[in-house]
This record gives C-alpha cells, structure tokens and sequence, in this order.
C-alpha cells in the first residue's frame, strides 16, 4: 500500500480531475465507485479494479479493510490519503471513504435485438436511470440501450442508484434506438400514458424490448409509431402518471411474471 499526503502529487491531481469532471472520466474510458458496496460487487463480479483508493481513517472499518486486503492479496494497486484529501474526491456525504477506479466497460453492441432489453429515451434523471437499471438486473434482463439524450450511465449518481446493476449489464451509449428498433428481431413496446393497449393483455411469456422515454415528454414520437405495442400501465389513483423508474419496474415483472407462470405450467 502506498500513501501519499501531499495535494501537489500527480496521481492525486490525476484523480482530482477525473473525480470533478465527468467529461474527463468518459474520455480517459474510466469510472469511479465510491462506497463498500459498490467496490465489493466490483470485485466479486469483475475481479481487481485499476486503483484501490482509501481514506487513512476508513481503514478502522472491517468490511473497508477486508476489501483493500483482497485487492493487496491479489496484487492490485492500493493508495492511502488523508481524510481531508480524499474528501475532495466523493461525491458521497458522511459515506465510508473507498473508491475503485475502474476500466468503463465497452462491450461491442449486437447488430440486432434478438433478448430482452431496455431502451432508455431521454430519461435524464440519475436516480431514474440508476433504478430502472437495478429492476431490469433483477427481472433477468440483461442489456440496456442509451440514447444520446439519456443521463451519463456511468456517472456516480446512476451507479449509487443502480446499486451495482451495472456490473451484471451490457450497457449501450449513444446507441440509435429508432435504428435498432427497426431491425429488432423481439416485440418493441413503447410506454405511454395515452395508449390504448394494457401491459396485461400483451403476451410477455418471450424475449421483448422496453422503450422508456423522458420523464416530463415520455417516449418520442418516432419510436412510438415504429413500436411492435404502444402499452399503458392502468391506475386508479388521482394521478397522472407513474414515475418512469415505477413504470419501468412494473413492465419487467409483468414480463417475469408471465415467463415464470408459463414455466411452472
């Protein structure tokens, strides 16, 4: 384990960068995980990370100093800092002072959709996105297409929110859902307030993928009319909508509820 304990340090002023720039992080292919929970799912799942950064204080916490000892014991590279240090580099307040730096995964997009997938329009809240990302890991769903306007999948507010979602994704920036949509080899529905079709009455028992737009515009109307189903959500409530992470949540178990009944029969 290395310390340092000077702000003048490159590899401090490397990370002080990054921590404060989400550009610099898109560009440099990197991503930061702040927290224990995130960092022990990155090492469960993904094994080492680049960097293994902790406060000289959260060492006294057992489930931090259990986690840098696995990164130790498999020759990973560890720095200590200052409290004071590494509190410019979280976001998180009052929160266990660990963070992972890790390698963005990048996986190579398939030329079609042919599984169950998510297709994010312009959902531009973090928290949003962070949790339809943890439903859809949870229903068994397993790829996730961005749009450009969606929110910045890898920032540290949607990786807080998805709870370490990311790690058992295939995540997609920047995709063309219209295009994919066209040459989609599953169902594609489209969620809508106005429309005339219940997600109840549609057969969920196969693969399908799941539009989701913008939380105030809702999903655009060019993906809406080349969708295979335009599908609401009924309500009985005095309200207008559900939140799309609601929305998103009661689509994906619909589908699993559906596949499930079909096995068991």
């Amino acid at each position: 384990m290395k310390t340092i304990s000077s702000r003048d340090n490159p590899f401090y002023k490397e990370l002080k960068h990054l921590a404060g720039s989400a550009h610099a992080l898109r560009k440099a292919g990197r991503s930061l995980l702040d927290g224990v929970h995130l960092c022990q799912a990155w090492l469960d799942l993904n094994g080492l990370p680049l960097h293994c950064i902790v406060s000289e204080g959260a060492l006294a916490n057992q489930e931090v100093d259990a986690i840098v000892g696995r990164v130790e014991e498999g020759r990973g590279h560890v720095t200590a800092l200052p409290d004071a240090l590494f509190g410019a580099l979280s976001q998180v307040e009052h929160g266990v002072h660990l963070l992972f730096l890790v390698e963005t995964p990048r996986p190579a997009q398939p030329p079609a959709l042919v599984a169950s997938a998510v297709l994010l329009d312009g959902v531009q809240d973090p928290g949003n996105a962070g949790s339809i990302l943890r439903s859809a890991a949870a229903a068994g769903i397993r790829q996730v297409y961005c749009s450009p306007g969606t929110a910045s999948i890898w920032s540290p507010k949607v990786l807080r929110a998805a709870m370490g979602a990311h790690f058992v994704l295939e995540i997609f920036e920047h995709a063309d859902l219209a295009a994919l949509v066209r040459a989609a080899r599953v169902p594609v529905l489209a969620t809508s307030g106005y429309a005339a079709e219940r997600i109840y009455d549609v057969d969920l028992r196969g693969p399908a993928a799941w539009v989701l737009g913008h939380e105030g515009q809702g999903v655009s109307a060019d993906l809406l009319d080349l969708a295979t189903h335009r599908v609401v959500i009924p309500h009985a409530g005095q309200v207008e909508s559900l939140n799309v992470a609601a929305c998103a949540a009661v689509c994906f178990f619909e589908q699993l509820r559906q596949q499930q009944v079909t096995r068991q029969a």
